[in-house]
């Protein structure tokens, strides 16, 4: 028979990673009121990433789970990278490719 050792999370583990989510989205609010300049979006994607590591981690059951189950979430996460940095190349590249076709078409 196989035996699998599961980890049984308790409702105060459970109830303290839901306060934990709930202060990080009064502070997700209170930062968009505030000016941080340019900091501002990267603020707020820190705390998005900050709360989206604690739902995959224990909603998830990601961190009592087995090195598989890590190294498939890290996958996941390395893919989504590889994606961001693709569509920001091409969004990043758009403003000279458009001003060096401007300065083409004018001679």
């Amino acid at each position: 028979m196989n035996e699998h050792n599961q980890h049984i999370s308790s409702i105060g583990e459970y109830l303290a990673i839901f306060a934990a989510l709930m202060v990080l989205t009064v502070l997700t609010v209170w930062v968009a009121f505030q000016d941080y300049g340019a900091y501002n979006d990267l603020i707020a994607m820190s705390i998005a990433c900050s709360k989206g590591l604690l739902v995959v981690l224990y909603f998830m059951h990601v961190k009592y789970s087995s090195k598989l189950t890590w190294v498939f979430a890290g996958s996941g996460v390395l893919w989504l990278l590889i994606l961001f940095a693709l569509t920001l190349s091409d969004y990043v590249s758009r403003g000279w490719i458009e001003t060096a076709m401007s300065r083409f078409l004018e001679v």
